[in-house]
């Protein structure tokens, strides 16, 4: 941000994970919030989702290209309305690509395992809203055939960004702070760590952006084709008080 004492600078997370604070500049993070507010409508729009447990998640969501429901993935909203899933825009797939490019270049050394960006097809984005009062409990992103790096865009509020390990979802972790315009990236030995959202700082969005709450678009490569939409293990609960 523009008052800064001092500039955040970009850093691992882990190994092929990267954090690149303000990476998106206030014109690219009103068009996604625009596009968003568009894809958020019905059919197929912005839902609650529920667990085979019987709970539910405190971020609601909607999907791009393919959709995801606990846990794998369809071509129609089989846990809504039932609608075909919105498609994936070609320009948010390379906005993808040039994510994993920036995050390469950002912290030396960290990118080697992340391949060919542009080889990469960004076929699924899954974009989360927060309120003041939603969290996301430690999980995995493993219900994809691709070990394609993630990426992850914050818009809005302030949130506290909790990344782990791949194999378990307690400690060690880090505690980092997303502020709108961040940009995280995981691939290679962190691309099934285990991550989450233990809170957001409501009101602390950018004040000219015109949202109120959190937005995280999460773009991932899908893997499988049409009729190769597996389940998985990864499981998404709120994480316990």
């Amino acid at each position: 941000m523009g008052d800064e004492l001092f500039p955040r600078e970009a850093a691992a997370l882990g190994p092929g994970a990267v954090h690149v604070p303000d990476w998106l500049g206030i014109a690219e993070q009103r068009e996604l919030v625009e596009a968003c507010r568009g894809w958020a409508r019905p059919p197929a729009g912005l839902r609650v989702v529920r667990t085979p447990g019987g709970g539910t998640m405190t971020a609601r969501q909607v999907g791009l290209g393919w959709h995801w429901f606990p846990y794998g993935y369809a071509r129609s909203v089989v846990d809504g309305d039932g609608a075909p899933v919105k498609p994936m825009p070609p320009w948010l797939a390379e906005l993808g690509r040039r994510a994993v490019g920036a995050a390469r270049s950002a912290v030396a050394g960290n990118g080697d395992a992340y391949g060919d960006e542009h080889a990469y097809d960004y076929d699924i984005a899954l974009i989360n809203f927060y309120d003041g009062d939603a969290r996301m409990g430690m999980h995995r992103d493993s219900d994809e055939k691709s070990g394609a790096p993630v990426v992850s865009l914050s818009l809005g509020d302030t949130c506290v960004f909790r990344f782990g390990n791949p194999h378990t979802r307690t400690k060690p972790y880090t505690d980092v702070e997303l502020r709108s315009g961040d940009l995280v990236v995981f691939g290679g030995a962190s691309r099934l760590a285990y991550h989450g959202v233990p809170r957001v700082h409501p009101g602390t969005a950018p004040r000219d952006l015109g949202l109120t709450g959190r937005l995280n678009i999460t773009l991932r490569v899908s893997g499988f084709t049409d009729d190769g939409a597996p389940g998985a293990s990864g499981v998404v609960e709120d994480e316990p008080q």
